[in-house]
């Protein structure tokens, strides 16, 4: 049998930019405090409907949310989330080097 060889290519750090996808800065930061969100509910044992009386939701929401599926909810509002579930969110403006800034999510 022959052997297929495999292209690789670096990536970007931004699964969503090298996809070609649009606003990838923050498909990424949905992304990223998504995964926050699911860390607290599995650390906290919360049932999909017990997260979803905290947050304020319907449970095939959280369920989304769980799926890393946070499309319909803004940055905004997983922040209300997260605040929800008893976390403090400091945003932090500063100036950057660059011609364009960046967005971040540091988890502490």
């Amino acid at each position: 049998m022959r052997k297929k060889k495999i292209r690789i290519e670096d990536g970007s750090g931004n699964v969503f930019a090298d996809l070609g996808l649009p606003n990838p800065e923050q498909e990424l930061l949905k992304a990223r405090l998504t995964l926050q969100i699911y860390k607290i509910v599995k650390a906290r044992g919360l049932t999909q409907a017990q997260a979803g009386a905290l947050l304020g939701i319907k449970q095939p929401h959280v369920s989304a949310l769980m799926r890393n599926r946070a499309g319909s909810f803004s940055i905004g509002r997983l922040i209300e989330f997260l605040t929800a579930l008893g976390q403090d969110v400091e945003i932090t403006v500063k100036p950057t080097r660059k011609a364009q800034g960046e967005m971040s999510v540091v988890m502490r």
